[in-house]
């Protein structure tokens, strides 16, 4: 057996066919000529990667719940977690930009704005957070509009999670289960019940490592949106955000708001 690795290809090595890095490394285009932008840029893309993998494995993770196949979702959300933790991670290099430091690209985003992020907006839709409104922006772009009406009809994550439980036989309220699903989650007393009732009984039966699960996730979603709060207070106060947003005011409202609130608010009842 040789030593040295083979060097020789016909065509482009085998690393590039599978990766295809030569493609994701000719992605950036600065429209300035501040040399951060290039940061900027490449850590948000990197942001729409990680958001790309946590959607197939929260889709992943409902699948399964849907065929109750607890081993599998688990699986999932398990990888979820790390990938979540990568993401949070990927604030780092834009989380000390100084006011002057974002204005001297700013204007290269004109009115982009990362809401406007298709990917985002499906692991909204798969919390549960649903909106149809935001589908507007994607009208012009057929196949992501159509991804995104697509998900916003289907069960979220989280109503999955609550069919299994019922499933299980757990009292899952009924009209929680006929819910509207293309509408945003809003908490339940009678789902806040029933998730006291798993944590106040066996930690290591099925219910309640979902539960855990799911709060593992939760806590990083807050975390992201707090992360993302912190670096825009740091890069532009509480100025007006691109794309018309309200900036830190709407970032502010966004953290304050739990994802999978009954597995919060059951604590209290346990």
């Amino acid at each position: 057996m040789s030593e040295t690795p083979n060097l020789d290809f016909a065509g482009t090595t085998p690393y590039e066919d599978y990766v295809q890095a030569d493609v994701l490394t000719h992605l950036q285009h600065p429209l300035s000529d501040d040399p951060g932008e290039m940061v900027f840029l490449v850590t948000t893309q990197v942001m729409e990667l990680w958001f790309t993998v946590i959607v197939h494995e929260w889709q992943t993770a409902a699948d399964a719940l849907r065929a109750d196949d607890l081993d599998t979702a688990l699986a999932a959300l398990r990888r979820s977690t790390y990938e979540l933790k990568s993401l949070n991670a990927s604030w780092e290099p834009l989380a000390h930009l100084t006011p002057a430091q974002f204005n001297s690209y700013r204007a290269a985003l004109g009115e982009g704005s990362g809401f406007q992020s298709a990917m985002y907006r499906r692991m909204e839709f798969l919390l549960g957070e649903k909106s149809a409104s935001m589908l507007v922006p994607h009208r012009g772009a057929p196949r992501v509009h159509d991804e995104l009406e697509k998900a916003l009809h289907e069960p979220s994550l989280y109503d999955e999670v609550l069919f299994h439980l019922h499933r299980q036989g757990l009292e899952i309220p009924a009209h929680v289960l006929t819910r509207d699903v293309t509408q945003r989650y809003e908490p339940d007393p009678g789902v806040e019940a029933v998730w006291a009732a798993v944590y106040s009984g066996d930690p290591q039966a099925g219910p309640a490592r979902l539960g855990e699960a799911l709060t593992e996730v939760a806590e990083l979603v807050w975390r992201w949106r707090n992360d993302h709060l912190v670096a825009t207070r740091r890069a532009m106060g509480s100025k007006q955000g691109t794309g018309g947003s309200a900036g830190v005011a709407w970032l502010e409202k966004r953290a304050r708001k739990n994802v999978f609130p009954e597995l919060w608010t059951a604590r209290s009842h346990v």
